[in-house]
């Protein structure tokens, strides 16, 4: 039975396994499972370290917040939405990096209003692997993921 304040999945690799020296450690929210497992896979396959969560408040009640050095997360999911931990999340970790993502060709505003509440990006699925992670070295400081 999976519990609403546990992740789906935590799985942090060692850092000896991983590509790089350091690597970050990202947390990924989203309600679609498939989602998850997929950027999960490619995040680790990159050499991040990863925990996926199936709610807002799942990712809210984990040691992730305070670990994280960026978040990707869904907008429109049940309860806790990515716009609530955007503002929830500008009190407790102003200097996280959020990434935003959607499936709603629709969000144009909502894609306004949180790049000017400070998400670093916004993507719209279906993206390219490559797009996500470029996205994700953006948001960590990387000036070569620069489009």
């Amino acid at each position: 039975m999976l519990l609403a304040a546990a992740p789906l999945r935590l799985r942090i690799k060692n850092v000896a396994e991983t590509n790089s020296a350091i690597a970050s450690f990202i947390a990924v929210v989203d309600d679609d499972f498939r989602i998850l497992e997929s950027l999960e896979s490619l995040l680790e396959s990159a050499g991040y370290k990863v925990a996926v969560f199936n709610s807002g408040e799942a990712f809210l009640g984990s040691k992730a917040v305070a670990m994280a050095n960026c978040l990707v997360t869904d907008i429109r999911m049940p309860n806790v939405d990515g716009l609530e931990l955007q503002r929830r999340l500008k009190r407790q970790r102003p200097e996280l990096p959020i990434i935003f993502m959607t499936a709603h060709h629709d969000d144009g505003e909502i894609e306004r209003h949180v790049v000017e509440d400070g998400a670093v990006g916004f993507l719209r699925k279906s993206f390219s692997g490559s797009e996500f992670l470029r996205a994700i070295r953006h948001a960590l400081g990387d000036p070569s993921a620069r489009t």
